[in-house]
């Protein structure tokens, strides 16, 4: 991950940030130069916690963090989450004193309007995003680094989360939830999910009957799903994290060596790519044909009413690897025009707590990405939930960079062609990709 160069932020600790307040505070009151137009507020040393500006002698890193006086905030929430988020703020309040008003907003709507609501200091103090947005908003400079509580953070989601609330080596989000894809098995058709590939094809060979539409497994050939023929095997979209467009590595050994397997698998599953799309696959596994299905959290209310249903990680590869997703995080930030940066600071904290991520998946389903609560037996004795979590661990997060749009059709053009002809030699055909990547990038 590249180095921003607002990286000495992070190493800002909590003492100093509480030492300071009081210098810093006179420091803003001085500098006022009669111009109206909204600033962020970049720490939470912006405000004075002591209601009666005096300093306190004591050590600051042994004092409490509290809310600005008379501090009040505003939280963005999707509307399948805003009974929870009520609950949440009544909760805060009740320990910080703090009232928090939920206002509901589509998860998808939330980046576009803190761009425009931001700066005029209109918009909600925290909101949620998913992580390939936060690209956009720090560049803008519209999100707050989640500096404070850093390396508790750090300690206690899961690694993936981290990553993908992080940018240019800042982390900004409060990991919420998390989600990837995992394999989906009718346990009336299959007892016990597969270890590997090589269980895979041993179970479709005395299954298949492609005659009567009877297939061991599906996915749909498009990057999102078929990332593990790349990502287990040592190949990657962009370098350095999905960082670096300079590096594609989608034309590597690790690449190749994914594609070959892949093309190998093509006797179990004696399908074009074409014919296999989502509501081919979610029709067969409803009616009892199709044993596996690798899928995501947002169809199990399409197949709990109507399959035996069981959740397991992806099988391992041909060398026992781990099969590598792409996953998605969705975490809180805070708005860096917040008058109340230390309230809303806290609000986030409190928000991705371990206890609350418990309570939001139980009210809504979300997959916590803290490591306790995926370990609760709320979650560990799921037998559904469980196995996504489980196979989040083992995911990277989707790149998030806008140069991403320049891989999808050609990556899927190389997946469909190198399925469907299993005669094509991978190497020469991944190299036309890279060469179709490059090319779009460089017009740009």
């Amino acid at each position: 991950m590249k180095k921003s160069k607002r990286s000495k932020m992070q190493a800002v600790s909590f003492s100093l940030v509480l030492s300071l307040l009081l210098v810093l505070t006179v420091t803003a009151c001085g500098s006022g130069n009669g111009n109206s137009t909204a600033q962020p507020n970049s720490s939470p040393n912006s405000t004075v916690n002591d209601p009666g500006g005096t300093t306190n002698e004591t050590n600051p890193a042994e004092e409490e963090l509290k809310p600005e006086a008379g501090a009040e905030l505003t939280v963005w929430e999707a509307k399948e989450q805003v009974e929870y988020m009520k609950q949440l703020a009544a909760d805060f309040e009740k320990e910080y004193g703090v009232p928090v008003t939920v206002e509901e907003m589509a998860g998808g709507d939330q980046g576009t309007r803190l761009a425009t609501d931001g700066p005029s200091k209109l918009a909600a103090d925290v909101l949620t995003l998913p992580h390939d947005q936060i690209g956009q908003a720090v560049k803008a400079g519209l999100l707050l680094p989640n500096d404070v509580f850093e390396e508790e953070t750090k300690s206690t989601m899961v690694e993936t989360a981290i990553q993908a609330s992080t940018y240019e080596g800042i982390l900004y989000g409060y990991p919420k939830s998390v989600e990837t894809y995992a394999l989906f098995y009718n346990k009336d058709l299959i007892s016990e999910a597969p270890k590997t590939w090589d269980d895979v094809v041993a179970f479709a060979n005395t299954y298949n009957k492609p005659k009567e539409n009877k297939f061991a497994i599906m996915w749909e050939f498009v990057g999102y799903y078929s990332y593990p023929f790349i990502g287990s095997f040592g190949g990657y979209i962009y370098g350095d994290n999905n960082t670096n467009v300079k590096d594609i590595g989608l034309n590597n050994e690790g690449t190749v060596k994914g594609f070959t397997f892949l093309q190998s698998l093509k006797g179990i599953l004696p399908l074009n790519a074409g014919d296999i799309t989502y509501d081919v696959k979610t029709q067969l596994f409803q009616e009892g044909k199709l044993a596996m299905n690798i899928d995501g959290p947002w169809s199990i209310a399409m197949f709990k009413d109507h399959v035996n249903l069981g959740v397991a990680p992806l099988p391992k590869g041909p060398d026992g690897q781990d099969s590598v997703s792409f996953s998605g995080v969705k975490s809180y930030y805070v708005n860096s025009y917040t008058a109340y940066p230390v309230a809303s600071r806290l609000f986030a904290h409190f928000a991705s707590n371990k206890e609350n991520q418990l309570k939001n998946f139980e009210m809504t389903g979300a997959i916590p990405a803290n490591i306790e609560a995926g370990e609760a037996p709320v979650i560990k004795d799921d037998p559904i939930i469980s196995g996504f979590f489980e196979q989040f661990q083992h995911s990277v997060p989707m790149p998030s960079l806008s140069e991403i749009k320049s891989v999808w059709e050609p990556l899927k053009a190389a997946f469909v062609s190198l399925w469907n002809d299993p005669g094509l030699d991978v190497k020469q055909t991944l190299d036309k990709t890279v060469s179709t990547i490059q090319a779009d990038l460089d017009s740009k």
